[in-house]
């Protein structure tokens, strides 16, 4: 056991919910930002500006989005080039037999396969082709055994939550844009958690209110404490920031979460607002304005597919309210509550 402890820690393999669900799920969110979703966003602006390159451009991004979420896992994995490398085939025989839930297949099968090419990388004299081969043959066999199940799970169980929120818009609008605006401010990924389960729907116009709760509120409720600066690093960044004051005393907590069951029904009974673009945007918020393209990709679509007459001044009216004012105001009114209790005091939203 001692000899199998020392070929891990010299082989860089850490079996930790940090290293893998932390780690490499957020790096899988940033593999899929920069393939999937930015692809999704170049091909909306095309289409809308008659474009064709930024369409074709698009398309090509879209299509790379399995290869990046694997080599993300494992550049977060610290895998060497030879595995890195290898890591683009895993991930699109991962994503391609995963179907709608890839992601998720991707997720599993990447970390899988990185750690036994880390294993078997410098051991021969023919490393050349050793690390590949494993890293390579051992991934592509997982997906064709495991993909399509962890698709087909990944898939129905987001099929459920969608269908949930369908039939019951007020609870599950609060539900679900809760706990996808908690996940966006603790350090793992909201936005992988989206695109592995595919919510979309009302379900995903939930998840984006729960996240601009979070990321809008902590914005304004610290802006005393961080002025402009905090509140573009939060409202258009993150609101993970905070996590470390949040350690410290949880209760500034509140204010957002509050805001979220409030903004989450809100967007699902009043303004149904749906999230019918990328289900990787449902989970990013305002981050870079993400997920508010996400919302307008999927009006255009929409539209073009003839499920939408059009885009109404209600729509906008609905996304400006949802993602920016009632998160911005809600959460400082909630905020000046906790602060006349003593809940919140001075320094505790200060960001270093």
């Amino acid at each position: 056991m001692e000899k199998f402890k020392a070929f891990l820690k010299r082989k860089n393999i850490v079996i930790s919910a940090k290293r893998y669900g932390i780690d490499a799920l957020g790096a899988m969110a940033q593999g899929l930002f920069a393939s999937l979703l930015i692809g999704t966003i170049l091909n909306t602006l095309g289409t809308q500006l008659h474009i064709d390159a930024l369409v074709t451009i698009g398309g090509f991004a879209s299509a790379m989005s399995g290869p990046a979420m694997a080599i993300a896992i494992g550049y977060a994995l610290q895998a060497p080039p030879l595995v890195l490398f290898s890591l683009a085939a895993v991930g699109q025989a991962a994503n391609q037999l995963g179907g709608a839930g890839g992601p998720l297949a991707v997720l599993f099968i990447a970390i899988i396969a990185a750690e036994f090419g880390k294993a078997v990388s410098k051991e021969t004299r023919v490393d050349i082709l050793v690390t590949p081969i494993v890293t390579i043959v051992i991934g592509c066999a997982l997906s064709a055994v495991l993909a399509p199940f962890l698709g087909s799970v990944a898939s129905a169980f987001g099929g459920i939550i969608m269908r949930a929120t369908e039939l019951q818009p007020l609870l599950m609008g609060i539900v679900v844009s809760v706990l996808v605006g908690i996940a966006l401010t603790l350090p793992i990924s909201s936005a992988a958690i989206c695109a592995a389960l595919g919510l979309t729907g009302l379900a995903g116009g939930a998840a984006v209110a729960g996240c601009c709760a979070q990321m809008i509120g902590f914005a304004f409720l610290s802006f005393p404490e961080n002025g402009w600066g905090g509140l573009v690093s939060q409202g258009i960044g993150t609101s993970m920031l905070q996590m470390g004051n949040i350690v410290k005393n949880p209760r500034i907590w509140i204010a957002p979460i509050l805001t979220s069951a409030i903004t989450g029904p809100l967007a699902t009974c009043v303004f149904h607002l749906q999230m019918n673009g990328s289900p990787v945007a449902s989970g990013m918020g305002t981050c870079g304005l993400v997920g508010q393209i996400g919302v307008y990709t999927g009006w255009v679509n929409d539209v073009a597919a003839g499920t939408k007459a059009g885009i109404t001044g209600f729509d906008w009216l609905g996304m400006l309210l949802i993602c920016f004012v009632l998160p911005a105001v809600l959460t400082v009114l909630f905020g000046n509550v906790e602060r006349k209790l003593g809940w919140i005091k001075e320094g505790d939203l200060k960001l270093d």
